[in-house]
């Protein structure tokens, strides 16, 4: 299985994107997508998942403002990102649990200046 994110570019602060990730064949590992980012110099960090029980879970810094969402019909995740801020610069990875290990996508550079 393969993931793909997308939706990723240049924005203000204040502003909003949405993020995509497709995932290359149907597998209920969709059910748990989750997104991470890694800002330079940084290490990479949990922004949003669905966890055990569907629950959701999401960053301090990005509650709010941040919506993770599914289709598993589509093999499709998404992030909702509403006032988008300097910090939140960085790479956005989505990623889904597998038997043999967690598969991570490329990443989309999401920049957000000031």
């Amino acid at each position: 299985v393969q993931l793909q994110a997308s939706g990723g570019g240049a924005v203000q602060s204040g502003e909003s994107l949405t993020l995509s990730c497709t995932v290359s064949r149907s597998t209920f590992g969709v059910n748990a997508i989750g997104w991470y980012r890694q800002a330079p110099g940084k290490e990479r960090e949990l922004v949003a998942e669905f966890g055990s029980g569907n629950k959701i879970n999401y960053a301090e810094s990005v509650k709010g403002r941040f919506t993770i969402s599914r289709d598993p019909a589509k093999n499709m995740g998404y992030l909702q990102m509403n006032g988008l801020k300097p910090e939140d610069t960085a790479v956005y990875y989505c990623t889904i649990p597998q038997p043999h290990g967690r598969v991570w996508g490329q990443g989309t550079l999401v920049t957000v200046s000031s």
